[in-house]
């Protein structure tokens, strides 16, 4: 269908608001109050610098979708049957049906029994994070936020004190660049641009370390594939390699770190042929990638989320981040180490949030768990009540969680109540008693912060909401007012709460910020590289972590870094560790629905070593069988010898539809905690395969 253009289309500033550290700044063309065409990075900004995704560039086929949602939506047919099970009805007749709901089901077994449920589909502050406002107004059941970034943080901050970090900008000042547990090819793309700087300018080196040859692997001057789990080892090794042959900085460590004769013995013990039998990597390259990391100064290591997401997660993030403490490249530009840099930022979230109404006493149920949740798991539930009402924004997770299956039969019970606000009939939407049409992220104003950079942007809507369609903040603010929850938020519009929230914060207003398109928050190079002391109350690193200090699963964690072998290991009976990587194309279930990247997909596979599939006579595209506990799929097997021949991938998440019997790639994930605080354990996974 041809677009209806204006006669002088416009670029307007926006920023993406999708699940990615990169946040980027978006100039979208309007070519008319209702319609959009090109998406390009922001050329101004000189983190963005101009490139997006091929996902996010083709966001006109996500926004003027012909299957969005575009009116409330009442069950009148069979669960997970899609729009047919449904009846159109007015957003009155919507809201006044959730609210009755969720007051009957406080009525029965007090607020507790409601559980309002977000996670990352917007990283709009305002849209994502309001649902606090009316979680705590009402005392329902409060959210432990795992699914995403709980690992990764977790292991930072017990090394560091504070989640920042060596500037990315400061990419194009290194010599040596180490990708580690992370594919910005697919998943951040600014990365590969301030790489891509270093090595024509300075003839920098590029480091992948990915249990598989990802697309930036195949970028990388050198590619170390450890097996799933063995990150620690690997880095301990590093650092035997960098104390025995005179790389280690001792005046640095010794001045910002609690490094002692203990810490000394037990690296010298982490040899790198001790590592090689864990790893599976060969020592020659550990010794090479040691000694590579070790003679350059300006070394800067990207920390990903991939190797977090595992049952020992958290050591493994602690033990990369000792490597800079080792070598002391925090002191130089272009050196040190990044892994996010929410706490630039200092945004008071008071009013978005409403944490002054915030009652700790109401119970905390982990979003990565919600199928032991939803079929009455006592180790979640305790002595409450079962959750019988979910309230859902912006996420998926039948698609998304832990233990598919349980999370299917915990939405499968007759006696729960749920409404989803989304955009698409997601296959949770399929699943609900009530649908309510959302707005994309250019029908709505917010306000973002990053991970990857340091700037915080604020925007207004591009275009006009999608006729049906309305807001986060909108719907929250009209439920409140049906429930009886009380705060200020629910009587403000998102503009006058972003603009209050940045007046408490000390920064400038809302309409300084959206006038300039970006407010860059970072701090000076000696507090960004910690040479102002750590974040820890001593202000040095810490190669002891206090685990106690940051979650209550403490006792497995190891003294000191290195391997910790508390993951799902490989046995007889299930020989290969699996990874659940994310495909190029989508972003956690985003964008399964849009032709560009459908396209691109084409379908789930499995991809598996050639000698493998020999040994299991298995042939390229043959269908085979993929289980364990949790259970068990088919989907083909593609060969690929990029990996160890006991690993196996599948980029995902598709659709659970997108497989043969109905099951995605999360039926083979356990919902098990990561230590100390929780975490999901994506790619923790030990499985067995035979042709199906």
């Amino acid at each position: 269908m041809p677009l209806d253009r204006a006669a002088d289309p416009v670029f307007v500033h926006s920023t993406c608001p999708h699940d990615c550290p990169s946040v980027c700044a978006l100039e979208v063309e309007r070519l008319s109050s209702t319609r959009i065409g090109k998406v390009r990075g922001a050329r101004g900004n000189d983190y963005t610098d101009g490139v997006v995704c091929a996902k996010v560039s083709r966001y006109a086929e996500r926004v003027h979708h012909p299957d969005r949602l575009t009116a409330p939506l009442r069950r009148v047919g069979e669960r997970g049957r899609g729009r047919e099970a449904f009846e159109e009805i007015t957003w009155d007749q919507a809201l006044d049906a959730v609210a009755e709901a969720l007051l009957k089901a406080e009525q029965r077994h007090g607020s507790e029994t409601v559980w309002p449920y977000f996670y990352a589909g917007t990283m709009g502050l305002v849209q994502r994070d309001g649902i606090e406002r009316l979680r705590h107004a009402k005392r329902y059941s409060r959210q432990h936020s795992t699914i995403c970034t709980k690992l990764v943080a977790t292991g930072w901050n017990a090394a560091c004190g504070a989640r920042r970090g060596s500037d990315a900008r400061e990419m194009a000042q290194s010599d040596l660049i180490v990708v580690w547990g992370g594919n910005p090819v697919s998943t951040q793309v600014n990365v590969m641009t301030h790489i891509a700087k270093a090595r024509k300018t300075r003839g920098a080196k590029l480091v992948v370390v990915d249990p598989y040859r990802t697309g930036t692997a195949e970028q990388a001057d050198l590619h170390l594939a450890p097996k799933p789990g063995t990150d620690g080892a690997l880095a301990a090794a590093v650092i035997c390699v960098l104390l025995a042959e005179g790389y280690a900085d001792r005046a640095y460590m010794a001045k910002y770190s609690d490094w002692d004769a203990e810490l000394e013995a037990h690296f010298a013990a982490c040899t790198p042929a001790w590592a090689a039998g864990i790893t599976g990597l060969a020592e020659a390259e550990i010794l090479a990638f040691a000694r590579l990391y070790g003679a350059t100064q300006r070394s800067y290591i990207r920390v990903g989320y991939g190797f977090s997401r595992a049952r020992n997660g958290a050591s493994s993030v602690h033990a990369v981040a000792c490597l800079p403490a080792v070598t002391g490249a925090w002191q130089y530009p272009g050196g040190g180490a990044l892994q996010g840099q929410s706490d630039v930022y200092g945004l008071d979230e008071t009013l978005i949030q409403g944490l002054d109404v915030k009652d700790r006493s109401t119970r905390l149920l982990d979003q990565s768990r919600i199928g032991p949740i939803l079929t009455g798991d006592k180790r979640d539930l305790g002595d409450g009540p079962p959750v019988t009402a979910l309230f859902i924004q912006n996420t998926n997770p039948v698609v998304v969680c832990p233990e598919s299956a349980k999370v299917a039969e915990g939405f499968a019970r007759p006696d729960l109540f749920t409404c989803v606000h989304e955009q698409f009939m997601t296959e949770t939407a399929a699943m609900a008693d009530i649908v309510l049409p959302a707005t994309t992220f250019l029908e709505h104003d917010d306000i973002y912060v990053a991970g990857g950079h340091t700037y915080l942007q604020v925007t207004k809507a591009v275009i006009d909401p999608l006729p049906g369609c309305r807001s986060n903040h909108v719907v929250l603010c009209d439920l409140a007012r049906r429930l009886g929850a009380e705060h200020p938020g629910f009587g403000m519009t998102t503009w006058e709460i972003i603009d209050a929230t940045l007046k408490s914060s000390g920064l400038p207003d809302a309409d300084t910020v959206h006038a300039a398109h970006w407010y860059d928050c970072v701090k000076s190079f000696e507090e960004m590289h910690f040479l102002d002391g750590f974040g820890h109350a001593d202000k040095r690193f810490h190669f002891r972590a206090d685990w106690s200090a940051y979650g209550p699963d403490f006792a497995t964690m190891p003294k000191l870094p290195g391997h910790n072998d508390g993951y799902d290991r490989a046995d007889s009976e299930r020989p290969f560790r699996l990874v659940a990587a994310p495909a190029r194309s989508f972003l956690n279930s985003t964008f399964t629905e849009t032709p560009g990247s459908l396209k691109r997909e084409k379908r789930p596979t499995l991809l598996i070593h050639p000698q493998a599939a020999a040994e299991l006579g298995i042939a390229e595209g043959e269908r085979v069988r993929v289980g364990n506990g949790q259970g068990s799929l088919v989907i083909p097997a593609t060969l690929f010898d990029g990996l160890q021949p006991d690993v196996v991938v599948v980029e995902s998440i598709w659709p659970n539809s997108a497989f043969e019997e109905g099951w995605g790639i999360n039926l083979l994930i356990s919902a098990d905690p990561g230590p100390p605080a929780g975490g999901a354990v994506f790619h923790d996974t030990a499985v067995w395969i035979k042709p199906a």
